[in-house]
């Protein structure tokens, strides 16, 4: 409720009517252009450029701290930046308030006002818009239909399950028709299985109305089952902005890499570097092909080799570009096994397999060799300073 207090005692000095920005490139409904924003000494949003296409949904994903939430409510009006713009549509909107900016919010702990029903929740942000009560009453029945909350109008928000507070809030905040959603860690006051639930329902809601949806979130798996696109953000910086596939695939840094899903880091040194491809002898003992994202990677170059655990198979006869270990330890996880794999400089090594049922599992201590599926599957980034 806090959050929603803030946003009605929010004031501008002045407000005055939104520029018009220069014609914004086809199809794009959001511009951040070189946001940055500062507390005192700390930055917490570093130069972030992003376009968000009409209709998609981005997800802004990053730990705690990377400044994604002070990204969000920037774009909504609650932060003022240090500098850039905020660019929607075609109007700049840095002089305009939230209610001014045609976004419509849904907090993380929700901000329902305690003492109004499921309906006057609803009515909120019309009626501070002046809309007329017919026109709410309608609006506010189609909401409630859409939620599937129709019978729950007149209880409070104590009495609703978190999943149905969190449908009065998806419900608020698109009564007002706004151009933009925006999303701060919708999902993480549920529990697992009704996140799922919450996930699929808003991706449903989100896709047949073509609302152009910015969601942040620090769950890896939720952005890359939700998101159209994913902005990775560490220390402000953005690091990387593309696909889910693109992401998770073909991880553009180091960082991106490590916290998007799992991945096995092998240190080594490049032997041989061309354009996107390089050649690392591993510490491990082998030499492994890799593309790498990092063009200044030359031969005599550390480097850490990445790998994703199931993109390696496990072999057991020779071949080139395998290296050699023993198995530590079978983890059985439903549909796959998680094998450990200690490697010949001591190292560990994730390896995921599909599980097949009554096959027997590889014991501790048996001889294996581990192969990349492709060079595609392995990426090789320069080792950061002091790492």
């Amino acid at each position: 409720m806090a959050a929603l207090q803030s946003a009605r005692s929010h004031r501008h000095p002045s407000p005055q009517p939104a520029a018009e920005a220069p014609a914004a490139p086809a199809g794009v409904a959001v511009t951040l252009d070189g946001i940055t924003h500062r507390f005192g000494a700390s930055t917490a949003v570093d130069n972030v450029t992003l376009e968000i296409k009409a209709g998609e949904l981005v997800a802004l994903l990053g730990p705690s701290g990377c400044g994604k939430t002070t990204l969000l409510r920037i774009l909504a009006g609650f932060q003022a930046q240090t500098l850039g713009r905020v660019v929607i549509g075609d109007r700049v909107v840095d002089s305009l308030p939230p209610a001014g900016r045609g976004v419509g919010i849904v907090f993380q702990n929700y901000a329902l006002f305690p003492h109004m029903t499921v309906a006057q929740n609803v009515a909120y942000g019309l009626e501070a818009r002046g809309a007329a009560r017919d026109a709410v009453r309608a609006r506010v029945e189609a909401m409630l239909g859409l939620v599937k909350l129709d019978a729950m109008r007149d209880r409070f928000p104590k009495q609703l399950s978190g999943g149905q507070q969190q449908r009065v809030a998806l419900a608020r905040a698109l009564a007002i028709q706004p151009s933009i959603l925006l999303l701060d860690e919708p999902f993480a006051a549920l529990d697992k299985n009704l996140r799922l639930d919450m996930q699929i329902e808003i991706k449903q809601l989100q896709r047949r109305f073509g609302i152009t949806t910015i969601m942040v979130t620090h769950d890896q798996e939720e952005a890359l089952s939700m998101a159209d696109r994913i902005a990775v953000l560490s220390r402000g910086k953005l690091e990387q902005f593309g696909t889910p596939e693109d992401v998770y695939d073909r991880p553009g840094t180091l960082f991106v890499n490590g916290f998007v899903g799992s991945a096995n880091q092998l240190r080594g040194r490049v032997v041989r570097a061309s354009g996107s491809v390089a050649e690392v002898a591993l510490e491990a003992g082998t030499v492994l092909t890799a593309v790498t994202p990092d063009a200044a990677l030359a031969a005599g170059d550390p480097a850490i080799l990445c790998v994703r655990p199931e993109n390696l198979r496990l072999a057991t006869e020779a071949a080139p570009q395998q290296i050699a270990g023993t198995v530590d330890l079978a983890l059985p996880l439903g549909p796959v096994v998680v094998y450990e794999v200690r490697t010949a400089d001591g190292g560990q090594v994730k390896v995921t397999e599909p599980r097949v049922a009554g096959a027997a599992l590889r014991a501790p201590g048996t001889p294996v060799r581990l192969q990349p599926v492709s060079p595609q599957t392995c990426r090789a980034f320069a080792v950061p300073a002091g790492a």
